[in-house]
């Protein structure tokens, strides 16, 4: 079994749990469940930096990257720095995050959040809704097209924006749905952790203009971005660069006058 076997395997589990313990009908109660959703796919349009910044404990690749910094500071640094929107790590087990991170950021900021997460289940989208998100991470990697489409649909239907993440060519053609806003290039091999930008480069050429382009993993240099940016790429998922420092935010801040400049 690969890690990301373990944790879909895991992942089953968990949310057969969460249904037992909140049933939809209460989630979609929700004060936040009314709330209009903040767009990622607008604030990467009309900026030139795209950085989409995450609150990321540790990793399976990485263990622990940081414990020491709270959620409210980090949202805070970020939306203080001017990056795009933040990624909330919501997975327990292997990233030490949760859905109170989500409702802690979404109480500190107005920037677009986006649920990091190993979504399985429609009730996950639900869920995403009902904790403050505006965007849903879904992985195509785990999901079959079928499993794509209505989740991409139900997520629309609740005014949550899509980011649909690919890793190779194969996973990219079944993610060409009109219910997608946003095709997200992951250049860590989610099998065997390695990573590459190359991936986001070759991957470019086949994504369609209709969709805002995104790369994730492994971006840690001001260079990197601009020349991802040559591809056509919008926006950019940064996590540990920002994490391992003591300051998120000011470290995302010095990041962004840098590119900018």
């Amino acid at each position: 079994m690969t890690i990301l076997d373990k944790i879909v395997a895991d992942k089953h589990t968990e949310v057969e749990l969460r249904k037992k313990l909140i049933p939809i009908e209460q989630l979609e109660q929700s004060v936040l469940f009314e709330k209009d959703a903040i767009s990622l796919v607008k604030s990467l349009n009309s900026t030139h930096s795209g950085i989409i910044a995450e609150h990321k404990r540790r990793s399976p690749s990485k263990s622990v990257i940081n414990q020491n910094l709270n959620v409210f500071d980090v949202a805070k640094g970020y939306e203080k720095a001017g990056v795009c929107g933040m990624s909330v790590l919501t997975d327990g087990k292997y990233f030490g995050g949760s859905l109170d991170d989500l409702l802690t950021a979404r109480a500190s900021c107005k920037l677009p959040l986006l649920r990091k997460e190993f979504i399985i289940d429609p009730y996950q989208i639900i869920e995403a809704k009902a904790y403050g998100a505006d965007v849903i991470l879904l992985i195509a990697a785990i999901l079959s097209k079928d499993e794509l489409k209505a989740y991409s649909e139900l997520a629309q239907s609740l005014e949550l924006e899509v980011l649909l993440e690919v890793h190779n060519e194969q996973e990219l053609k079944k993610s060409l749905l009109p219910t997608v806003d946003m095709l997200g290039v992951n250049n860590r091999n989610l099998k065997t952790f390695e990573v590459s930008l190359d991936i986001s480069k070759a991957l470019s050429q086949l994504i369609p203009d209709d969709f805002v382009k995104v790369s994730e993993s492994g971006i840690s240099s001001v260079s990197a971005i601009k020349e991802l940016q040559t591809f056509g790429y919008k926006g950019f998922l940064i996590g540990e660069n920002f994490m391992k420092t003591d300051d998120a935010g000011k470290s995302a801040k010095q990041f962004i006058e840098e590119l900018t400049q």
